[in-house]
């Protein structure tokens, strides 16, 4: 018998099977059992993420209940007073999630830890600040985040509100690893047992609003802005709109895309990284006349933008609106001098150079990171403990930031408040929030970025994507397109290799990302998602003006795909 016929036999068979995957078990031909059970779904540095449904390499109950016993492993190795300290959990709108989160919090009650625990579902960034604002231990958000409805997932953070590093992720790796049979445990929890989970809600709300309402630069200016506004069914509903009226500005929600619906059924896509997702706000733009368009995805971390320019509707990528953002922030600091001693902002090694140049331009030090917000909160907690630098930024190329560092993810709230103030702010001198970003072009040079994604599913998918990235180690690309390569950096190998010399790179864990730095000032990226079955390229690419920049970037695209075999 093969091991996905013993996973399977053993998992039909099994007497503490959860009723709902009976049928489901059942009715699987042998391709949906290989995919099933052919491995054991991961839980990585990332937590974990995946399809929904019965097997050992889906995300149900009783793979939630293996991550949450060795996560209980973890905290009570760390004594008393983090099992007393307890854990805070929060969930978002997807199919199970509130099943998750509190058969979570049962399962660490009956391991004697205590629980906080959300009345309903909450944004990914008010989980973070609330294991800081309650003194928790860590903390447990039950998100997909972006992915699509089949999906959901589990991360886990630490005291200090930030997603569990690698070196703190790999000790709870190796307590759920520990852990043979998931449906083995045991999920009896007694009424005096069950006393140790907390239900929280309002209180937590009303902090984590007055800190957001805190961030404000210019709480002052005239707010004569329109701002459709989409949660995409998620969590943001209620956070911004409460923020947006306590702060004065006039928000007009897409209603279709506000009931916290698991099916998405009114967007084509719940990712801000994808058109799809701004479709009926751009409706809804239109119809009002409104200044700018903002999209959370459904967990809330991340915040895509629309502009109304020259007549027309703009969407920026989440490089544009981060840029234009930093640019808000540091010239509105410096004018009010409020700049703090050396100053220091974080983006990560796929982000685009606009941002430190803007940084640089205004006297503040950049930092990069690997992909993966936990690697800035990290240095955010170092800095805040250490005062050698002071936090004045944060974000992501994949539409992520963070303002104001008391929550340590990322924090669309924060950045739906700030977005707005900036658009304000620009309407004011009678500029646009593209007016903005083409003045950094005209100052740093045009960039054009862009991300190609390519998906590929299942154990095949896997191995393919394994095979990208070892070819391109094997055979190094000498130029690109006919550019040279100046310079590439290989973060799994920790190299460096630049002028026919290898040396070491550090000050990063090793992760498997490729980047090539090309000789018109451009850089390519390569890394497999840690959280969906996808390949991903990043193109950085300057030109001499946009069209020159986007010339380059289809020609940079169809250069990357023919050399790693993926062209259509």
């Amino acid at each position: 018998m093969s091991v996905v016929e013993e996973r399977y036999e053993k998992w039909v068979g099994h007497p503490n099977l959860d009723p709902q995957y009976l049928d489901v078990l059942k009715a699987m031909d042998a391709e949906e059992k290989n995919d099933a059970f052919y491995t054991l779904i991961e839980f990585g540095t990332a937590g974990m993420r995946g399809l929904l449904g019965p097997g050992t390499n889906r995300i149900n109950l009783h793979t939630i209940r293996k991550a949450t016993q060795g996560f209980a492993n973890y905290i009570k190795a760390h004594g008393e007073a983090a099992c007393e300290a307890g854990i805070a959990i929060g969930y978002d709108n997807r199919h199970m999630s509130r099943e998750f989160a509190f058969d979570s919090a049962k399962l660490l009650a009956k391991n004697g830890i205590k629980s906080y625990v959300f009345e309903s579902l909450r944004p990914t960034p008010e989980l973070s600040f609330a294991v800081r604002e309650l003194g928790c231990f860590g903390g447990i958000m039950i998100t997909a985040s972006h992915n699509p409805k089949e999906y959901n997932g589990y991360k886990l953070y630490d005291e200090k509100g930030c997603q569990l590093v690698p070196a703190l992720a790999a000790q709870v790796i190796d307590q759920v690893n520990a852990i043979e049979d998931e449906l083995a445990i045991d999920m009896n929890v007694t009424p005096e047992e069950e006393k140790r989970i907390t239900v929280i809600g309002k209180k937590v709300d009303d902090s984590y609003y007055a800190k957001v309402l805190g961030i404000q630069l210019n709480p002052e200016v005239k707010k004569d802005i329109k701002i459709v506004f989409s949660p995409e069914h998620g969590t943001a509903n209620i956070p911004v709109q409460v923020v947006y009226r306590r702060a004065g500005y006039h928000c007009i929600p897409v209603e279709e895309q506000c009931s916290p619906d698991p099916d998405f059924s009114n967007t084509p896509t719940p990712n801000p990284e994808q058109p799809g997702a701004y479709e009926l706000a751009l409706k809804y733009a239109a119809d009002n006349d409104a200044d700018i368009i903002l999209v959370c995805d459904p967990d809330a971390d991340r915040m895509g933008v629309g502009v109304k320019h020259n007549g027309e509707y703009v969407v920026m990528t989440g490089n544009q609106s981060g840029a234009v953002l930093l640019e808000y922030i540091l010239s509105q600091m410096e004018e009010k001098d409020i700049m703090p001693s050396n100053p220091v902002m974080f983006n990560t090694v796929v982000t685009s150079d606009l941002g430190e140049k803007v940084a640089k331009a205004h006297g503040v030090e950049t930092e990069k990171t690997l992909t993966g917000f936990k690697f800035i909160g990290e240095k955010v907690a170092k800095y805040e403990k250490t005062g050698e630098k002071n936090y004045v930024f944060g974000y992501e190329e994949s539409y992520g930031s963070l303002i104001k560092p008391f929550v340590r993810d990322k924090d669309a709230p924060q950045a739906c408040l700030m977005l707005a103030e900036a658009a304000a702010y620009y309407k004011e001198k009678g500029k646009d929030l593209v007016d903005v970003l083409n003045d950094l072009y005209a100052q740093h040079g045009t960039y054009e970025e862009s991300q190609v994604a390519l998906t590929l599913s299942g154990e095949a998918g896997a191995n393919r994507i394994k095979q990208i990235l070892a070819d391109l180690r094997k055979d190094a690309p000498k130029e690109i397109n006919g550019t040279p390569v100046v310079r590439a950096e290989d973060y799994n190998e920790c190299t460096i290799t630049e002028n026919g010399e290898t040396t070491e790179l550090t000050g990063f864990t090793k992760s498997d990302v490729l980047k090539y730095y090309l000789a018109d000032g451009s850089w390519i990226a390569v890394r497999p998602s840690g959280t969906e079955p996808k390949c991903k390229f990043y193109f950085c690419i300057v030109g001499k003006d946009k069209e020159d920049a986007h010339n380059k970037t289809l020609a940079y695209q169809k250069a990357m795909a023919e050399l790693t075999g993926t062209a259509e």
